[in-house]
């Protein structure tokens, strides 16, 4: 018995031998912060550089207001200086939560731990990752003074825009040093690392604030220094940005693609992205120029090559350095008629035809809703799916969103790619849920596509420092829609270019007429509080959006015309010097000169694309009396 007694002791000794000799033999870690990311344009020129490595902004722990330290202290790892590196109580009730789980759903992580994260490894939620994360807190335990450890985490964790370390982020979001920060301040900022994309203010200031307010309640403060801070509410600057850079926006959009990636963007990474320079040049002076000097319009633009779903400019502002709000990713407005076409082509897929009519006539729907064409003009007749597009007739589309059932056009949106929440009424045919210029965007560059659907790609590949390929992007399209309705809808979206096509109402791209120099296909939009074009060549879609930060109505007449504006200007730039080229028209169409507004057949009228068997028989010379396409006869009177 004595001997088993003395094996096991010799046993357990000689593992903690070989754990303490695992654990020290190799000397301290290398805690030196990596070199800075690089990001390169498509055409290999770098565009931009994380202020990273030497670069940051080092602070010593005696430099940071104590308020910021016990804030991160008091929500990250309040035993931070009482336990060895791990806390076993908070990884026994993680490890709980994650076999109920049976998925790794709760985190445990010291301060340690995510010091060592944020040095050593990604930030995937795997058990592998979790056992290197503890093994290299045990070695930075070992090696350095707890002091140093939470300096050391201070200064590598990253505030989101950018901004790595404390003293970066106090300067980006509150232009000051970190040693001056108020108690309300630290608190804001220590919220901030749990998601910089979700709790930065500039992302959301209402989770900013609640998640604010939990911290003050965390940091035992006295009763008067509690309230004190509870009351104060940050003045956010938002000072700090790299001013040589042109595509500050586009940029901000990639780190958080390779924040979703799961790349720590301080690892000394080579991220190669979509971006076209003289894309984004063109963007910048187009939102520069098409709005005039004083106006306290905003705008977004979104460029996307339709082929590739590469998102080859954006510009989520007019200066990022007065606010880096990225309107094109962050805002979500209502599209108004940018909606149309989508609810058209789920007309064509139920038997709608470009000559299926509807009467435009005051209506009221359900027996409350009562929405109004622009300046109140109605044809008082029929008319055919193709005027009402090019006039953006608003009765026809709620009667045609009726008629299929808003539940259908929320479906159809989403096999878009919207992931925006729509609500399933009546008026989302006039686009009252909000969108994003992004996801928009990437919708009528599906169109534009012949309907094969792709996700908006700002990343194509991901190198380390050394070389070596860590993320390769493979193209995962799908042809969703069907090719032909989708040529049908684009034919159709041609329409709002061409004056003669409606005698009761200006199609909406008239004015343009003059600036554009090739075939586009497009629709605008607006609401009381946004304005919006989009449009698409078969080779680059774009979407501007302009409105008031604040939501306010847009009243002034010059500022309703700023996004149409800004569109033709950069639409025509980055297209110069190239062929205008032609729409594509599948096998199976065919193409008809229609009287647009009987819809019948006639030779000098304008032509519309049709699927072989659905054309218009009828000739105009035979009739022309205008009456309605009894395409549902069952149906009530204000729906036809």
């Amino acid at each position: 018995m004595k001997k088993w007694i003395i094996a096991i002791l010799v046993l357990v000794t000689s593992v903690i031998l070989v754990f303490f000799y695992a654990l020290y033999a190799a000397g301290p870690p290398d805690v030196t912060v990596p070199r800075s990311t690089l990001f390169y344009a498509a055409d290999g020129t770098k565009t931009a550089e994380t202020h990273t490595g030497e670069k940051r902004y080092w602070v010593k722990l005696d430099h940071i207001a104590p308020s910021a330290i016990d804030a991160v202290i008091s929500i990250e790892d309040k035993q931070f200086y009482h336990h060895f590196g791990l806390d076993p109580k908070r990884i026994a009730g993680a490890a709980l939560a994650d076999i109920k789980a049976m998925a790794k759903v709760q985190g445990a992580s010291t301060i340690t731990q995510q010091y060592a994260r944020n040095v050593f490894l990604t930030h995937d939620k795997t058990w592998t990752r979790k056992l290197k994360e503890a093994w290299q807190a045990l070695r930075i335990e070992a090696f350095y003074s707890k002091d140093e450890i939470l300096e050391g985490y201070l200064n590598t964790v990253y505030f989101g825009h950018g901004a790595y370390g404390i003293e970066a982020a106090s300067q980006f979001y509150f232009d000051k040093s970190a040693d001056a920060l108020t108690t309300s301040e630290s608190a804001l900022l220590a919220g901030i690392p749990k998601g910089p994309s979700i709790y930065s203010p500039l992302a959301s200031r209402e989770k900013s604030e609640d998640r604010r307010r939990l911290i003050l309640s965390e940091m035992n403060l006295p009763k008067n220094e509690y309230e004190e801070a509870i009351a104060e509410i940050p003045d956010v600057t938002g000072a700090f940005a790299n001013s040589e850079n042109e595509a500050s926006y586009f940029i901000d959009a990639v780190r958080s693609e390779l924040e979703s990636l799961g790349f720590r963007e301080q690892s000394g990474l080579k991220v190669y992205t979509t971006l076209n320079p003289s894309h984004q040049k063109t963007a910048n002076e187009a939102v520069a120029e098409g709005i005039a000097d004083g106006s306290s319009v905003q705008a977004a633009l979104v460029s996307i090559d339709p082929d590739t779903h590469y998102v080859t400019a954006l510009s989520g502002g007019r200066d990022y350095t007065e606010s880096p709000f990225n309107r094109a990713v962050q805002a979500f407005r209502q599209p108004g008629s940018l909606m149309k076409p989508f609810l058209y082509y789920e007309a064509l897929e139920n038997g709608f035809t470009p000559v299926t009519k509807r009467k435009s006539e005051p209506t009221t729907f359900n027996a409350a809703y009562s929405p109004k064409n622009f300046n109140s003009q109605y044809a008082e007749r029929g008319v055919t799916m193709a005027e009402a597009l090019a006039v953006s007739d608003n009765i026809y589309a709620v009667k045609t969103n009726m008629l299929l059932e808003p539940e259908t056009l929320v479906k159809t949106m989403k096999q878009f790619g919207v992931t925006s929440e729509l609500e399933a009424v009546p008026s989302l045919a006039l686009g009252t849920s909000g969108m994003t210029a992004l996801e928009t965007a990437n919708a009528y560059a599906t169109i534009a596509s012949g309907g094969t659907y792709g996700k908006p790609v700002f990343i194509t590949k991901v190198e380390s420092t050394d070389g070596t390929v860590l993320y390769r992007y493979k193209k995962r399209h799908e042809q969703r829609f069907d090719e032909k309705k989708i040529a049908v809808l684009t034919r159709l979206m041609t329409g709002m270019f061409d004056e003669t096509m409606s005698d009761y109402a200006t199609p909406t791209g008239a004015a343009m007429v003059g600036a554009l120099t090739r075939p586009y296909a497009g629709k605008s939009g607006s609401t009381p509080y946004d304005y919006w074009m989009a449009g698409f060549t078969p080779s680059l879609t774009s979407v501007v959006w302009t409105g008031y930060d604040d939501g306010s109505k847009i009243t002034k007449i010059e500022d309703r015309s700023r996004a149409k504006v800004i569109w033709s200007q950069y639409m025509e730039k980055v297209h110069a010097g190239r062929q205008p080229e032609e729409f594509t028209q599948p096998r199976g169409l065919i193409e008809v000169e229609v009287d647009i507004i009987s819809g019948k057949a006639c030779n000098g009228g304008h032509k519309l694309l049709f699927e072989r068997g659905t054309e218009p028989k009828e000739e105009c010379q035979q009739t022309n009396d205008h009456t309605e396409d009894m395409l549902f006869p069952e149906l009530p009177e204000w729906f036809r």
